[in-house]
């Protein structure tokens, strides 16, 4: 104990010093001020490499170091979050990063397959205080006692799983098993689907995935940074500090809901509405939507020019238009070329009116007559109007919210009842991947910002080289009355002598100094090196062309479990999620140990799903608790029945969450004392109520599960689900027949 303690001491000692030598570095270099650009450039670089190394240190100052191993070498390793080196010329390892493959004998080592290893040490620490050691002798050999042994080599992960939590996911990196290691280092390609049920730990391997990722790609990762999806904010809440505390910080966390920059979803849609918006065929009719505003005459469109009245009908628009179509071009990005249809159409009436010769028929103006009636009309008002109303440009926004506002003729009359809704409505999740499927079909007309941009550089030149000039002017002043008595003095060089003004002007553009999942959040083209879904079974079709739209490599890790998918528009089979996308190339594991869920709690679990599908196999749970689940009924208050049950269950340390249908927040929330609900309610308080789409990906200590009956059968198995020890039910109407079996068993 005493040698680890001074092994750990000095650890936090290098630390310190990183630290502190990286704060003075970033204090520095921000205390320089105005400086040439090149040397801006080089200080912002600096302090952005310096605060990501400062955050690292930061997030995992405790338990930086947790175990050890001996090798039969005798050579000895100690196992971090990552990986330090002491200050000396050789640079020398002091701590081994958990993700380096020298590590992994850390997670996989057995007594039948000891991968070299003598005896592995779990080191417990309580801040930067070592408080226990725990000890397994790999090597049948090996006669030497600590007085620290773990025989069987589960104390360690069982003190993690019994242990308060704190309304935070907590890394799992001292206790990774070694199925769970595979996963994590799966090799870098394709699609990798990771199923599990309940407590099998698959979000937790999802996120050490990143880490490790991260870590072995760093180059290609730090550029294209990783998109990790979750199914609601106060799952991004929860589990927003385990990267962190592995020392990653740039890895972009959103929901769909957020994956259209500029826009967040805030409303609901009913489960038929989300179903319908999250159908492949909306993409489809999407398209045509777009086709039906490249509009014809009705009949004609009629354009005063030069005391003259033009007249364009639906036969001259539609080969305008089927030309233009014909581009395959985005609707936003063809509007030039119809654009230039039109002119062109609009030119060959004009100059048949007034230069064709009356004898022959032969048209007496030449190339610059035409040119020049074709930039007259390009400087007439009405036809802009005309093209605009054929031909308009179109924003995702707005396309979108016009097509739910008046969806009939598009879709069936029951799909467009259940999804229409006025303009002014806010955006909710099914609408991101229309707004993204939108966006494809329009692309952007970007010839403004273009032209804008050519101005701005075009002003930037210019000012550079009215600098150069005063340069010039300066030089010839200060030497001019030298060069007489000294030729040497035209020989010195200037600024101008060396550089012309459209470089001058290059190196003083600003830079972005962004972090990659920075610019990624706020660009929806943006390609993602790895994108990890938590929850994919939930996704629906249209969600699905929105994240393989952001990973063109496909380069994906997908976590999920079918049996627990409860939205309506989500698909569930993995090969029908692939094969649009990948066909066959993808593989798929399971995690199939419950680390979570106590066996009797398990046992009610999934005796409910499997009244439904009668082969179904749960995860095995690895501990018991020996405490079994309750039902109460409530007879005529519903609310005060649950309050009280909540202060039964409440943990003196640790969390409790109260599942219960939306319906009923209200009014539990002003029974139940110190509550937090809502929309993202704070999951650190100890006791949280939630609905059941909301405890998707959750754990606490305790869960009060209330009116079952009211949930489907995906939904109450994931509301039985989250507990780690106690699991209550309170009930006003019957319960399922095969919960109340279950709980009578």
């Amino acid at each position: 104990m005493r040698h680890e303690q001074e092994f750990i001491d000095g650890l936090y000692t290098r630390v310190d010093a990183l630290r502190g030598d990286t704060e003075g570095s970033v204090a520095d270099a921000l205390a320089q001020g105005d400086k040439p650009m090149q040397a801006r450039l080089e200080r912002d670089i600096l302090v952005a490499e310096r605060s990501g190394l400062l955050a690292a240190l930061n997030a995992v100052d405790g338990s930086l170091c947790f175990g050890r191993i001996d090798l039969t070498s005798g050579t000895s390793h100690h196992i971090g979050r990552i990986g330090l080196r002491a200050d000396d010329a050789e640079r020398t390892p002091i701590l081994i990063d958990w993700r380096a493959e020298v590590a992994r004998p850390f997670y996989l080592a057995t007594g039948h397959t000891p991968m070299g290893l003598r005896r592995r040490r779990h080191i417990a620490t309580e801040g930067r205080r070592v408080t226990a050691l725990h000890d397994e002798h790999l090597d049948v050999a090996d006669r030497e006692r600590t007085g620290h042994e773990d025989p069987a080599g589960d104390d360690v992960l069982l003190a993690a799983l019994n242990a308060a939590r704190t309304g935070r996911m907590s890394d799992i990196v001292r206790t990774i098993q070694a199925d769970q290691d595979r996963i994590i280092r799966a090799p870098h390609r394709g699609v990798l689907v990771v199923e599990g049920g309940p407590g099998t730990g698959k979000t937790a391997v999802a996120l050490h995935r990143a880490a490790y990722l991260l870590y072995e790609h760093r180059d290609l990762l730090a550029r294209r940074a990783v998109l990790i999806v979750g199914p609601n904010p106060a799952f991004l809440g929860y589990i927003g500090e385990v990267l962190p505390s592995l020392g990653e910080t740039g890895v972009l966390l959103a929901t769909v809901g957020e994956l259209f920059p500029g826009v967040k979803a805030t409303a609901a849609d009913t489960p038929q509405a989300a179903a319908v918006k999250g159908r492949a065929e909306m993409a489809d009719v999407l398209a045509r939507v777009v086709a039906d505003r490249q509009a014809l005459p009705d009949p004609v469109i009629a354009i005063e020019h030069d005391r003259d009245v033009l007249l364009l009908d639906d036969g001259l628009v539609n080969v305008a238009r089927e030309r233009t179509r014909a581009a395959k071009l985005p609707h936003n990005a063809a509007r030039e070329h119809f654009e230039g249809h039109i002119l062109n159409t609009l030119t060959d009436m004009v100059a048949e009116r007034i230069g064709t010769d009356p004898y022959d028929g032969s048209n007496l103006l030449d190339a610059s007559d035409i040119t020049q009636i074709r930039d007259e009309l390009a400087e007439n008002p009405e036809v802009w109007s005309a093209i605009d109303q054929l031909w308009p440009r179109l924003t995702p926004q707005r396309l979108v919210a016009d097509f739910l506002a008046d969806p009939e003729g598009h879709v069936s009359d029951e799909d467009a009842a259940a999804i229409r809704r006025p303009v002014t409505r806010a955006w909710t999740t099914a609408d991101i991947p229309l707004l993204d499927e939108a966006a494809e079909l329009l692309g952007e007309d970007d010839r403004s910002a273009r032209a804008r941009a050519e101005r701005e550089r075009e002003a930037q030149v210019s000012y550079a080289q009215g600098v150069l000039d005063v340069s010039y002017a300066s030089r010839t002043y200060e030497f001019e009355d030298k060069e007489d008595s000294d030729p040497e003095a035209s020989e010195v060089l200037s600024a101008h002598d060396i550089i012309d003004a459209e470089r001058f002007a290059e190196r003083h553009e600003e830079a972005d100094h962004r972090s990659a999942a920075e610019r990624a959040a706020a660009d929806r083209t943006w390609a993602f090196g790895h994108i990890i879904v938590d929850e994919a079974q939930e996704l629906s079709p249209m969600a699905w062309r929105l994240l393989m739209r952001r990973c063109p490599t496909r380069s994906m890790t997908l976590v999920g479990d079918p049996a627990q998918t409860s939205e309506a528009g989500g698909v569930g089979s993995w090969s029908k999620i692939l094969a649009p996308y990948v066909e066959d190339r993808w593989e798929h594991t399971r995690l199939g140990v419950n680390y979570r869920t106590p066996a009797e709690i398990m046992e009610v679990a999934a005796a409910v799903v499997r009244a439904e599908h009668p082969g179904f196999e749960p995860p095995s749970s690895v501990r018991s608790t020996g405490v079994r689940p309750w039902a109460r009924r409530a007879v005529d208050d519903l609310p005060g029945t649950v309050a009280k049950a909540a202060a039964e269950l409440t943990p003196t340390e640790g969390r409790l969450a109260v599942i219960a249908p939306r319906e009923l927040h209200r009014a539990l929330a002003a029974r139940i004392d110190g509550v937090t609900a809502g929309g993202e309610p704070d999951l650190t308080r100890t006791v949280v109520l939630l609905d059941p789409r909301q405890a998707r990906g959750l754990e606490f200590d305790s869960v009060l599960v209330v009116e079952p009956g009211r949930y489907g059968t995906s939904d109450l198995y994931v509301a039985l689900t989250r507990a780690t020890q106690r699991l209550g039910v309170v009930h006003s109407g019957e319960l399922p027949e095969s919960l109340a079996a279950a709980l009578q068993d």
